[in-house]
């Protein structure tokens, strides 16, 4: 990946909003699933999970990275939804995930975002480290299980796995390693110029 500014802020964001995703856990984890001040935390990280999803369509091609944009837009929007939802349930307000009519539309737009993490696993298939790879696609399949049944650790540990995977990408050098044989160096074999 080149050092323009675009790069480098998408890049950045590869160890950024997992971490901060990861502390809206903890909080949910010891402070409980209604924390205002850890629904706050959510929303931020939610909202830096956009700009990760920017950074991995970049990674990816063809119709895989077209239904990851589609997928995690509407993921994104879901997941920043249920951290406003837990905001308003705090403030006093209905909870969305007890609601029925037009309020559950939270539910298919949050089970998008981890549908997102899935792609994004098919995405990184040969431009990320293999170990890296499964342990985003094993993330995003206890993502749900944790979220829906508010298992605090198992929310806990599936965004630290996430904060490895994404760091991961994020300090890879382009040419080096078969990981890197798309993305490569310019010039080299069968490389792809990086977006």
């Amino acid at each position: 990946m080149d050092s323009t500014p675009l790069n480098r802020v998408l890049t950045a964001s590869l160890a950024v909003a997992p971490a901060v995703y990861l502390l809206a856990d903890l909080l949910y984890a010891t402070r409980g699933w209604d924390d205002p001040t850890a629904a706050v935390v959510h929303v931020l990280g939610a909202t830096g999970y956009l700009v990760v999803l920017v950074r991995l369509v970049t990674l990816g091609d063809g119709v895989l990275a077209a239904t990851l944009l589609l997928v995690g837009a509407l993921g994104a929007a879901g997941n920043v939804a249920y951290g406003f939802n837990t905001i308003h349930v705090a403030l006093g307000g209905a909870d969305l995930v007890d609601a029925s009519g037009a309020a559950t539309l939270i539910k298919p737009l949050g089970l998008c975002f981890p549908l997102t993490l899935l792609i994004g696993a098919a995405v990184l298939r040969g431009r990320a480290p293999a170990w890296a790879v499964t342990l985003l696609a094993v993330a995003s399949l206890a993502w749900p299980v944790a979220h829906i049944a508010d298992i605090g650790w198992l929310a806990v540990l599936v965004n630290a796995s996430l904060v490895v995977v994404f760091g991961a990408v994020a300090v890879a050098r382009p040419g080096t390693g078969p990981a890197h044989a798309r993305v490569g160096r310019p010039g080299a074999p069968g490389a792809v110029p990086t977006p």
